[in-house]
């Protein structure tokens, strides 16, 4: 499909062709979905936890005798019963990351690039690179093209002060190639994409 570039302030800057293969699929919600859940599985850190009863420091000896108290029989003191004692079936450290196969990963990548063209949140840049890397002439410059909240993905290695300039600005997210991912693709309004980002997404797709 022939798509349209801009310039970084949103003039026109030509057109480019785009593989239907990955940009003009019909986007499957259930895939984008899974893959969100995979992704955000996998960052839980897993690290919350409860003391149980073997993990509290009280004597092990047995309370009180076992007969002629009137009271329930009772043989420690780390039990859940008792204040103090071990938590009874509590949060134990452990990793929340669930299996994905990693054709499903790069299926559900290609209708996440899909589902930003058919919404018309797709936007091509020539390249992502400033001279001097200032915050304030950039937001001037995402001003002029209406750009608040984007995911911008430049080719193998961002621009160096373009990544300086673009870091305090919130709600713009800039990323290499390689860190393309689902759940960054479909939490922002905007995906911005250069040239060099599309020949590196479409070889890793061939």
């Amino acid at each position: 499909m022939k798509f349209d570039m801009t310039s970084m302030d949103g003039s026109a800057a030509g057109s480019l062709e785009l593989s239907d293969a990955i940009f003009g699929l019909e986007p499957r919600a259930d895939l984008i979905a899974r893959m969100v859940r995979w992704q955000l599985a996998k960052r839980q850190s897993g690290d919350h936890k409860t003391l149980g009863r073997a993990d509290i420091h009280r004597t092990g000896k047995k309370m009180y005798k076992q007969k002629g108290t009137g009271g329930a029989r009772h043989g420690s003191a780390r039990v859940p019963q008792f204040r103090g004692g071990g938590r009874a079936m509590g949060p134990v450290v452990r990793s929340h990351e669930h299996d994905l196969p990693k054709k499903v990963r790069a299926l559900a990548l290609r209708h996440a690039l899909s589902a930003k063209v058919r919404d018309g949140g797709l936007v091509v840049w020539e390249t992502a690179e400033l001279a001097e890397g200032k915050t304030k002439s950039l937001r001037e410059t995402f001003a002029k093209a209406s750009l608040k909240n984007a995911l911008i993905i430049d080719g193998a290695e961002v621009h160096e002060k373009f990544a300086v300039a673009a870091r305090n600005l919130q709600q713009i997210h800039v990323l290499p190639v390689q860190g393309a991912n689902v759940y960054d693709i479909m939490r922002r309004e905007k995906l911005v994409l250069t040239r060099a980002a599309i020949e590196a997404l479409e070889a890793r797709f061939k």
